[in-house]
């Protein structure tokens, strides 16, 4: 069994930058991490290869840098890692993300593909489904717990706003996971060992045979028309007393403002 963990190197988000002109995260000079949520994803790969002897592949696509993050989970355990690193890449949206994810993974082969619910830099939950969509297979999202993967299908237990469905599919697919799946596990010496002698594949547009017009900022039909940051506000009301008076008081403060 192949399992294929899409993984995505985050600015540090109390360092975000925006460039003025293209709209676009400023990553040059700005500490990164891995999306936290990407991070249950390995570990459930991870889990997979314990119990099922799979063969795992962590994938991800940014600067020459990212190589940093690859490094991280092979460190975890992971088998292999692939960087997709061509400047005809950068400043892609989702749509063009997924794009060159969903060729990356079909070139490689997967059985099953896992990727976190979202990324905090964009918190779309996008990409995910869209690979799904490109690579024509089945996907699951918000999932909080694999339930059992036998012959060529898997069943897994699916996060909803009242509780959870039980969903089964075919294999292959791809799940998005919910930090509630697992709790990630730290790297090991013999595997930051391993990580620091493995030389990460790197895979360009060209190896993938894709329509440079379907990539990065070309390719990619969103466009942000404004991006500023929020006005603070330091007008706050502290209304004290008991919880009686203080509905008083607040039902007094929004008619003023006629807000009721």
């Amino acid at each position: 069994m192949k399992i294929i963990v899409c993984i995505k190197q985050v600015p540090d988000t109390s360092e975000v930058r925006i460039n003025p002109e293209t709209n676009t995260l400023i990553r040059d000079g700005v500490p990164s991490i891995i999306n936290p949520f990407d991070l249950h994803a390995v570990e459930a790969a991870l889990s997979i290869k314990d119990a099922l002897n799979a063969e795992v592949t962590v994938l991800t696509m940014g600067p020459p840098q990212a190589e940093v993050s690859l490094k991280e989970v092979i460190a975890m355990g992971a088998d292999a890692a692939v960087l997709l690193t061509d400047r005809a890449f950068a400043g892609s949206d989702t749509w063009a993300t997924a794009y060159t994810l969903a060729a990356a993974i079909k070139f490689l082969g997967a059985d099953i593909v896992l990727c976190g619910k979202q990324a905090i830099d964009g918190d779309t939950a996008q990409v995910g489904p869209a690979i799904a969509e490109f690579m024509d297979i089945p996907h699951i999202s918000y999932v909080s717990k694999i339930e059992s993967i036998s012959g060529d299908s898997i069943t897994v237990r699916r996060l909803m706003d009242e509780g959870y469905d039980i969903v089964e599919a075919p294999l292959p697919v791809l799940l998005t996971v919910v930090k509630e799946l697992n709790q990630p596990r730290m790297a090991s010496l013999k595997g930051k060992m391993r990580a620091k002698k493995l030389e990460i594949r790197r895979l360009t547009y060209k190896d993938l045979s894709l329509d440079e017009n379907n990539l990065g900022l070309k390719g990619s039909p969103t466009r942000v028309k404004n991006i500023f940051a929020p006005e603070m506000k330091k007008d706050r009301i502290v209304i004290g007393g008991t919880p009686e008076e203080q509905t008083d008081e607040l039902i007094s403060i929004l008619k003023a403002i006629k807000c009721i």
